[in-house]
């Protein structure tokens, strides 16, 4: 887990706004970006779980790779 460090900006005496170190923020939209990849996959096999699967060979054959 990161380690956040938030100053709170305040209006009317409650928390209105929230401000991050640049290098937290960068960390978690990396970390949000790698949870959305995440999910995204899940929902693909979920989508897809009764297709056929393909090996890595058949798939690198069917793209001519070596």
């Amino acid at each position: 887990m990161i380690q956040l460090n938030p100053e709170f900006l305040k209006k009317n005496g409650k928390p209105e706004f929230v401000v991050l170190p640049y290098e937290e923020f960068l960390l978690l939209q990396e970390l949000l970006a790698d949870l959305e990849d995440l999910q995204d996959l899940r929902q693909a096999k979920l989508t897809d779980k009764d297709e056929p699967a393909v090996s890595l060979a058949e798939a690198k054959k069917r793209l001519n790779l070596p």
